[in-house]
């Protein structure tokens, strides 16, 4: 009978105290979810809305792009994506090194800057409209231009390498 007590009493004292743990634990996460998460100003890969891997989306005047790849996850998001967008860039070094803070300047065919910014990573993606663009890139002082045309159902891709020699 005492036995019984006595396990009936520690069974009480352990319940107790897993419920007082995953109160203060849900607690501790609501707060924890409230300060973090994908906004439109999180551009990291953790936590953002795309989901899946994928860097934040940014935007620059009517021109969303994403860039990155420095981590496997990100890296392989990134070239699973690379056909939903109309124009793809890599940018690499010797051994087929990948690059980041690579400089993009993208024009149109009237001269018109459409984007101009640095890259996170050895991959891009650029929703540009159909037409024909010169894309010039800069990696540390060497700078390159290469044209691209953007059909209608997207699928460009331009591939940057720098012999760092």
């Amino acid at each position: 009978m005492k036995t019984q007590r006595k396990q009936r009493g520690i069974v009480a004292a352990a319940l107790c105290a897993a419920l007082t743990l995953g109160l203060t634990g849900g607690a501790y996460a609501q707060q924890a979810s409230e300060v973090t998460g994908g906004t439109t100003t999180d551009d990291t890969s953790a936590g953002n809305a795309n989901g899946g891997g994928l860097p934040q989306i940014q935007q620059q005047g009517d021109v969303s792009f994403v860039s990155g790849g420095v981590g496997l996850d990100e890296s392989k998001a990134l070239q699973q994506a690379q056909n939903q967008w109309p124009l793809s860039l890599r940018f690499t070094g010797p051994g087929s090194e990948f690059l980041a803070d690579v400089n993009v300047r993208i024009v149109d065919a009237h001269n018109n800057e459409v984007l101009n910014t640095s890259s996170r990573g050895p991959y891009m993606l650029v929703k540009l409209r159909p037409g024909h663009y010169t894309v010039h890139a800069r990696y540390k002082d060497k700078e390159q231009s290469k044209a691209v045309t953007v059909a209608g159902n997207g699928g460009a891709k331009s591939a940057f390498y720098w012999n760092m020699k």
